[in-house]
Protein backbone atom coordinates (compact mmCIF):
# COMPACT_ATOMS: atom_id res chain seq x y z
CA UNK A 1 0.00 0.00 0.00
CA UNK A 2 1.31 3.43 -0.93
CA UNK A 3 0.67 5.62 2.13
CA UNK A 4 1.69 9.23 1.34
CA UNK A 5 3.93 10.96 3.88
CA UNK A 6 5.50 14.38 3.59
CA UNK A 7 9.20 14.09 4.43
CA UNK A 8 11.72 16.64 5.66
CA UNK A 9 15.49 16.30 5.94
CA UNK A 10 18.24 17.97 7.95
CA UNK A 11 21.96 17.69 7.15
CA UNK A 12 24.30 18.74 9.96
CA UNK A 13 27.90 19.27 8.80
CA UNK A 14 29.87 19.08 12.04
CA UNK A 15 33.57 19.15 12.79
CA UNK A 16 33.65 15.43 13.57
CA UNK A 17 30.85 13.97 11.45
CA UNK A 18 28.20 14.77 8.86
CA UNK A 19 24.70 13.64 9.84
CA UNK A 20 21.56 13.38 7.76
CA UNK A 21 18.16 12.67 9.24
CA UNK A 22 15.03 12.22 7.14
CA UNK A 23 11.75 12.39 9.05
CA UNK A 24 8.13 11.97 8.05
CA UNK A 25 5.45 14.35 9.29
CA UNK A 26 2.67 12.40 11.01
CA UNK A 27 -0.71 14.04 11.62
CA UNK A 28 -3.37 12.39 13.74
CA UNK A 29 -6.26 14.35 15.20
CA UNK A 30 -4.88 17.76 16.13
CA UNK A 31 -1.34 16.54 16.81
CA UNK A 32 1.77 16.51 14.67
CA UNK A 33 4.81 14.34 15.10
CA UNK A 34 8.12 13.80 13.33
CA UNK A 35 9.05 10.15 12.86
CA UNK A 36 12.59 9.31 11.81
CA UNK A 37 12.64 7.15 8.69
CA UNK A 38 16.36 7.40 7.81
CA UNK A 39 19.53 8.39 9.61
CA UNK A 40 23.05 8.40 8.16
CA UNK A 41 26.25 9.48 9.89
CA UNK A 42 29.71 9.60 8.35
CA UNK A 43 32.84 10.59 10.37
CA UNK A 44 34.33 12.96 7.81
CA UNK A 45 36.41 14.80 10.42
CA UNK A 46 36.66 18.20 8.75
CA UNK A 47 38.01 19.53 12.05
CA UNK A 48 41.19 17.45 11.84
CA UNK A 49 42.26 19.49 8.81
CA UNK A 50 40.87 22.85 9.82
CA UNK A 51 42.06 23.04 13.42
CA UNK A 52 45.57 21.97 12.38
CA UNK A 53 46.10 23.93 9.13
CA UNK A 54 43.16 26.34 8.84
CA UNK A 55 41.94 24.71 5.63
CA UNK A 56 40.02 21.67 4.40
CA UNK A 57 42.43 19.48 2.44
CA UNK A 58 41.73 18.59 -1.23
CA UNK A 59 41.32 14.90 -0.36
CA UNK A 60 38.77 15.61 2.35
CA UNK A 61 36.99 18.12 0.13
CA UNK A 62 36.48 15.40 -2.49
CA UNK A 63 35.03 13.03 0.11
CA UNK A 64 32.79 15.81 1.36
CA UNK A 65 31.34 16.54 -2.07
CA UNK A 66 30.87 12.81 -2.81
CA UNK A 67 29.07 12.25 0.47
CA UNK A 68 26.74 15.21 -0.07
CA UNK A 69 26.00 13.84 -3.53
CA UNK A 70 25.09 10.51 -1.93
CA UNK A 71 22.81 12.28 0.54
CA UNK A 72 21.14 14.19 -2.28
CA UNK A 73 20.37 10.91 -4.04
CA UNK A 74 19.08 9.42 -0.79
CA UNK A 75 16.72 12.37 -0.34
CA UNK A 76 15.51 11.98 -3.91
CA UNK A 77 14.74 8.29 -3.32
CA UNK A 78 12.75 9.26 -0.22
CA UNK A 79 10.91 12.04 -2.10
CA UNK A 80 11.98 14.60 0.49
CA UNK A 81 9.90 17.74 0.07
CA UNK A 82 12.18 20.20 1.89
CA UNK A 83 15.65 20.04 3.40
CA UNK A 84 18.11 22.23 5.26
CA UNK A 85 21.90 21.98 5.30
CA UNK A 86 23.88 23.68 8.09
CA UNK A 87 27.63 23.66 8.77
CA UNK A 88 29.19 24.57 12.10
CA UNK A 89 32.61 25.22 13.64
CA UNK A 90 35.00 23.60 11.16
CA UNK A 91 33.38 25.16 8.09
CA UNK A 92 33.09 28.60 9.65
CA UNK A 93 36.80 28.42 10.58
CA UNK A 94 38.16 27.02 7.30
CA UNK A 95 39.75 29.64 5.02
CA UNK A 96 38.58 27.79 1.90
CA UNK A 97 35.01 27.17 3.12
CA UNK A 98 33.44 29.80 0.80
CA UNK A 99 34.96 28.10 -2.26
CA UNK A 100 33.74 24.67 -1.13
CA UNK A 101 30.24 25.98 -0.40
CA UNK A 102 30.17 27.58 -3.86
CA UNK A 103 31.33 24.33 -5.47
CA UNK A 104 28.57 22.32 -3.78
CA UNK A 105 26.01 24.89 -4.90
CA UNK A 106 27.28 24.76 -8.49
CA UNK A 107 27.74 20.99 -8.84
CA UNK A 108 24.90 19.69 -6.66
CA UNK A 109 22.57 22.68 -6.38
CA UNK A 110 22.61 22.23 -2.59
CA UNK A 111 22.76 25.44 -0.53
CA UNK A 112 24.84 25.23 2.65
CA UNK A 113 24.29 27.65 5.54
CA UNK A 114 27.48 28.17 7.52
CA UNK A 115 26.05 29.17 10.90
CA UNK A 116 27.65 30.79 13.93
CA UNK A 117 27.38 29.60 17.51
CA UNK A 118 24.33 31.73 18.24
CA UNK A 119 22.42 30.28 15.28
CA UNK A 120 23.46 26.79 16.34
CA UNK A 121 22.09 27.46 19.82
CA UNK A 122 18.89 28.88 18.31
CA UNK A 123 18.15 25.67 16.41
CA UNK A 124 18.85 23.44 19.42
CA UNK A 125 16.68 25.70 21.58
CA UNK A 126 13.69 24.84 19.38
CA UNK A 127 13.62 21.33 20.85
CA UNK A 128 15.29 21.88 24.24
CA UNK A 129 12.55 24.26 25.39
CA UNK A 130 10.03 21.39 25.43
CA UNK A 131 12.08 19.57 28.08
CA UNK A 132 11.99 22.35 30.65
CA UNK A 133 9.89 22.48 33.80
CA UNK A 134 8.40 25.59 35.37
CA UNK A 135 10.41 27.28 38.12
CA UNK A 136 13.54 25.28 37.29
CA UNK A 137 16.91 26.66 36.21
CA UNK A 138 19.10 24.80 33.72
CA UNK A 139 22.57 24.90 32.19
CA UNK A 140 22.51 23.41 28.69
CA UNK A 141 25.88 22.09 27.47
CA UNK A 142 26.43 21.12 23.83
CA UNK A 143 29.94 19.96 22.89
CA UNK A 144 30.84 19.54 19.24
CA UNK A 145 34.10 18.78 17.52
CA UNK A 146 35.16 22.40 17.27
CA UNK A 147 33.02 24.41 19.68
CA UNK A 148 31.01 24.26 22.88
CA UNK A 149 27.69 26.05 23.28
CA UNK A 150 26.27 27.04 26.67
CA UNK A 151 22.69 28.17 27.25
CA UNK A 152 21.05 29.05 30.54
CA UNK A 153 17.29 28.70 30.98
CA UNK A 154 15.54 30.44 33.87
CA UNK A 155 11.89 29.44 34.39
CA UNK A 156 11.57 28.16 30.77
CA UNK A 157 13.17 31.30 29.30
CA UNK A 158 16.67 31.45 27.82
CA UNK A 159 18.46 34.22 29.66
CA UNK A 160 22.11 33.74 28.62
CA UNK A 161 24.12 31.96 25.95
CA UNK A 162 27.73 31.82 24.81
CA UNK A 163 29.76 29.88 22.25
CA UNK A 164 33.41 28.96 22.83
CA UNK A 165 35.86 27.63 20.26
CA UNK A 166 36.69 24.60 22.39
CA UNK A 167 35.51 21.17 21.24
CA UNK A 168 36.46 17.51 21.31
CA UNK A 169 38.77 17.56 18.27
CA UNK A 170 40.36 20.90 19.18
CA UNK A 171 41.01 19.71 22.73
CA UNK A 172 42.37 16.36 21.53
CA UNK A 173 44.80 18.11 19.19
CA UNK A 174 45.92 20.40 22.02
CA UNK A 175 46.58 17.46 24.32
CA UNK A 176 48.46 15.52 21.62
CA UNK A 177 50.66 18.54 20.91
CA UNK A 178 51.48 18.91 24.60
CA UNK A 179 49.68 22.19 25.12
CA UNK A 180 47.86 22.87 28.39
CA UNK A 181 44.08 23.07 28.38
CA UNK A 182 44.07 26.88 28.59
CA UNK A 183 46.84 27.46 26.05
CA UNK A 184 44.54 28.55 23.24
CA UNK A 185 44.30 32.28 24.09
CA UNK A 186 42.84 31.58 27.50
CA UNK A 187 39.60 30.21 26.00
CA UNK A 188 39.33 27.45 28.58
CA UNK A 189 39.64 29.96 31.43
CA UNK A 190 37.07 32.28 29.86
CA UNK A 191 34.71 29.35 29.54
CA UNK A 192 35.13 28.49 33.21
CA UNK A 193 34.59 32.11 34.26
CA UNK A 194 31.41 32.39 32.15
CA UNK A 195 29.86 29.21 33.56
CA UNK A 196 30.70 30.11 37.16
CA UNK A 197 29.42 33.68 36.87
CA UNK A 198 26.18 32.84 35.09
CA UNK A 199 25.58 29.67 37.04
CA UNK A 200 25.60 31.67 40.28
CA UNK A 201 23.64 34.57 38.80
CA UNK A 202 20.75 32.39 37.64
CA UNK A 203 20.96 29.73 40.38
CA UNK A 204 21.21 26.80 37.98
CA UNK A 205 20.54 23.44 39.61
CA UNK A 206 20.17 21.10 36.61
CA UNK A 207 22.21 20.35 33.50
CA UNK A 208 21.08 19.26 30.05
CA UNK A 209 23.70 17.62 27.84
CA UNK A 210 23.46 17.22 24.08
CA UNK A 211 25.90 15.87 21.50
CA UNK A 212 27.11 12.51 20.29
CA UNK A 213 29.76 12.06 22.99
CA UNK A 214 27.48 12.71 25.97
CA UNK A 215 24.89 10.39 24.42
CA UNK A 216 27.49 7.62 24.32
CA UNK A 217 28.74 8.38 27.84
CA UNK A 218 25.15 8.30 29.05
CA UNK A 219 24.53 4.88 27.51
CA UNK A 220 27.74 3.57 29.13
CA UNK A 221 26.88 5.08 32.51
CA UNK A 222 23.17 4.36 32.86
CA UNK A 223 21.49 0.97 33.22
CA UNK A 224 18.18 2.82 32.75
CA UNK A 225 17.99 5.27 29.84
CA UNK A 226 15.16 7.39 31.21
CA UNK A 227 16.80 8.95 34.27
CA UNK A 228 19.33 11.73 34.86
CA UNK A 229 22.98 10.72 35.15
CA UNK A 230 25.08 11.90 38.08
CA UNK A 231 28.30 13.85 37.79
CA UNK A 232 30.02 11.15 39.83
CA UNK A 233 28.91 8.44 37.41
CA UNK A 234 30.15 10.42 34.39
CA UNK A 235 33.49 10.83 36.14
CA UNK A 236 33.73 7.10 36.82
CA UNK A 237 33.07 6.21 33.18
CA UNK A 238 35.59 8.82 32.00
CA UNK A 239 38.25 7.48 34.36
CA UNK A 240 37.68 3.96 33.07
CA UNK A 241 37.92 5.08 29.43
CA UNK A 242 41.02 7.17 30.15
CA UNK A 243 42.86 4.10 31.44
CA UNK A 244 41.99 2.13 28.28
CA UNK A 245 44.11 2.04 25.15
CA UNK A 246 42.49 2.90 21.83
CA UNK A 247 42.40 -0.82 21.04
CA UNK A 248 40.53 -1.51 24.28
CA UNK A 249 38.07 1.33 23.72
CA UNK A 250 37.18 -0.10 20.31
CA UNK A 251 37.19 -3.82 21.14
CA UNK A 252 36.19 -3.88 24.82
CA UNK A 253 34.05 -0.75 25.25
CA UNK A 254 32.78 -1.29 21.67
CA UNK A 255 33.20 2.35 20.62
CA UNK A 256 33.53 3.32 16.97
CA UNK A 257 37.11 4.46 16.20
CA UNK A 258 35.94 8.01 15.43
CA UNK A 259 34.25 8.11 18.85
CA UNK A 260 36.96 6.35 20.83
CA UNK A 261 39.57 9.10 20.49
CA UNK A 262 37.34 12.14 21.15
CA UNK A 263 34.98 10.87 23.86
CA UNK A 264 37.41 11.53 26.72
CA UNK A 265 38.31 15.14 25.82
CA UNK A 266 34.63 15.87 25.15
CA UNK A 267 33.61 14.21 28.40
CA UNK A 268 35.99 16.40 30.38
CA UNK A 269 34.25 19.50 28.99
CA UNK A 270 30.83 18.28 30.16
CA UNK A 271 32.20 17.19 33.53
CA UNK A 272 34.13 20.43 34.06
CA UNK A 273 31.07 22.57 33.25
CA UNK A 274 29.00 20.64 35.79
CA UNK A 275 31.72 21.13 38.41
CA UNK A 276 32.02 24.87 37.66
CA UNK A 277 28.27 25.29 38.03
CA UNK A 278 28.13 22.95 41.07
CA UNK A 279 25.53 20.72 39.37
CA UNK A 280 25.29 17.07 40.34
CA UNK A 281 22.85 15.64 37.77
CA UNK A 282 22.40 15.88 34.01
CA UNK A 283 19.47 15.12 31.72
CA UNK A 284 20.66 13.66 28.40
CA UNK A 285 17.92 13.77 25.76
CA UNK A 286 18.70 12.18 22.41
CA UNK A 287 18.30 15.41 20.44
CA UNK A 288 20.56 17.93 18.77
CA UNK A 289 21.05 20.43 15.98
CA UNK A 290 19.38 18.26 13.34
CA UNK A 291 16.19 18.04 15.41
CA UNK A 292 15.99 21.81 15.74
CA UNK A 293 16.53 22.14 12.00
CA UNK A 294 13.64 19.73 11.35
CA UNK A 295 11.42 21.67 13.76
CA UNK A 296 12.24 24.86 11.85
CA UNK A 297 11.46 23.24 8.49
CA UNK A 298 8.15 21.98 9.86
CA UNK A 299 7.14 25.48 10.94
CA UNK A 300 8.36 27.15 7.75
CA UNK A 301 6.32 24.84 5.53
CA UNK A 302 3.29 24.28 7.72
CA UNK A 303 0.92 25.93 5.24
CA UNK A 304 1.91 23.23 2.77
CA UNK A 305 1.61 20.49 5.39
CA UNK A 306 -1.85 21.65 6.40
CA UNK A 307 -3.26 24.26 3.97
CA UNK A 308 -6.52 24.38 5.96
CA UNK A 309 -4.84 25.51 9.18
CA UNK A 310 -6.09 29.12 8.91
CA UNK A 311 -3.32 30.28 11.16
CA UNK A 312 -3.99 27.67 13.85
CA UNK A 313 -1.29 26.56 16.25
CA UNK A 314 1.19 24.35 14.41
CA UNK A 315 3.58 23.21 17.10
CA UNK A 316 4.82 19.65 17.02
CA UNK A 317 3.71 17.32 19.75
CA UNK A 318 5.51 18.62 22.83
CA UNK A 319 8.65 16.66 23.66
CA UNK A 320 9.14 15.08 27.04
CA UNK A 321 12.31 14.04 28.92
CA UNK A 322 13.67 10.66 27.86
CA UNK A 323 15.61 9.12 25.02
CA UNK A 324 12.98 9.65 22.32
CA UNK A 325 11.58 13.01 23.44
CA UNK A 326 8.59 12.63 21.18
CA UNK A 327 10.80 12.25 18.09
CA UNK A 328 10.94 8.59 17.10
Amino acid sequence: MNYPLLKLAAIDIGSNAVRCQISAVLHYGDRYRLKRVEYVRYPLRLGEDVFASGRISPAREEKFVKFLHALKLLMEVHDVAHYLVCATSAMRTAANAPEIVARVQKELNMPIQVIDGQAEAFYINRVIEHLLEDNKHYLHIDVGGGSTEFNIYHDRRKVASQSFEVGSIRRMQQEESGLSSDALNGTWQRMEDWVKENGRKYHVTRAIGTGGNINKLYSLAQPSLDKPVTRRRIGTVLNNLTRMTMDERVNVAMLNPDRADVIVPAGHIYLSAMEWANINQMIVPDIGLKDGMLQTLFEQHFDEINPLSNGADHQLLATVPGRTNGLE
